[in-house]
């Protein structure tokens, strides 16, 4: 029997009916891959996992990722529970993808909450696959071929402003990677490969790169590609890091808010034949 779904707009995102025993049971694993390819988000509602059922789901999509030695990691700027990923938590609140100095980045990741915010805290999610789809035939011409330099230092100097040396040294030890601005996927779709870990397009004047990504950002996170999730208490949500970008709406840092977050390893890398 297929899954009941509800669109929650018309561009992005999916809510799927369904309780926690059909989601561990692995039964409609393809028909949910299918679904995260097609609408990028994924919502099941009252799921209420906790972080081993979590990891038993994802198993069930897909391999799974370890960060930081763990397979399963805790999303909060609380440096007492996770004092890496607190360090460069501010840089959240941008538009950006999961692996970006990768060769191969994640598949698709997965968010249950644990505390919430009672102001802020939402997450949003732009179907990047859309925003190239509606683009006009000159930008997608001009867009083909060109590559962007990805760094940590773009990524989070937007947010931290005035960097200590210590800071700026761990930004610099990041990879710097070169990737295609258009992802040539191997179903035959292409998305934008935006982030704000971009610093700039190689070969093409400052001012020009900046004007070029900043138009198509803000092409790209127009509210008509834009999901907004308002997290609830036993929400499951998973989106597909190869065709969104996403961030998070700031809140405040003393609320304790806290996800738990469980990756799947990717499966096609970024620069590959059109």
């Amino acid at each position: 029997m297929a899954l009941a779904t509800v669109d929650l707009t018309p561009r992005i995102g999916t809510e799927i009916k369904t309780d926690k025993a059909a989601l561990l049971s692995g039964a409609h694993a393809s028909e949910i891959r299918a679904l995260l390819e097609a609408r990028g988000v994924l919502l099941f509602r009252g799921i209420d996992i906790d972080d081993d059922e979590e990891i038993a789901f994802a198993a069930t999509l897909g391999a799974l990722r370890e960060e930081f030695g763990h397979r399963s990691m805790a999303i909060t700027p609380d440096k007492k529970i996770n004092p890496i990923f607190a360090d460069y938590f501010d840089a959240n609140i941008f538009w950006h993808l999961d692996g970006a100095w990768e060769d191969v980045p994640p598949l698709a990741s997965i968010l249950t909450p644990r505390v919430l915010s009672p102001t802020g805290g939402e997450t949003e999610f732009a179907n990047v696959y859309a925003a190239y789809e509606s683009l006009p035939e000159a930008d997608k011409r001009l867009l083909q071929g060109l590559k962007a330099v990805h760094t940590m230092e773009a990524a989070i100097s937007a947010a931290i402003s005035d960097p200590t040396p210590e800071q700026l040294t761990a930004w610099r030890n990041y990879p710097t990677k070169i990737h295609s601005l258009v992802w040539n996927h191997r179903t035959g779709r292409k998305s934008l490969a935006l982030s704000s870990t971009v610093s700039h397009i190689v070969g093409m004047e400052r001012a020009e790169s900046d004007a070029l990504l900043r138009r198509l950002m803000n092409f790209a996170t127009q509210r008509e590609y834009v999901y907004q999730h308002r997290w609830q208490m036993g929400d499951v949500v998973m989106w597909n890091n190869t065709g969104t970008l996403h961030r998070v709406i700031p809140f405040d840092k003393a609320s304790g808010r806290r996800l738990q977050r469980v990756t799947l390893l990717g499966e096609e890398p970024l620069d590959q034949a059109a």
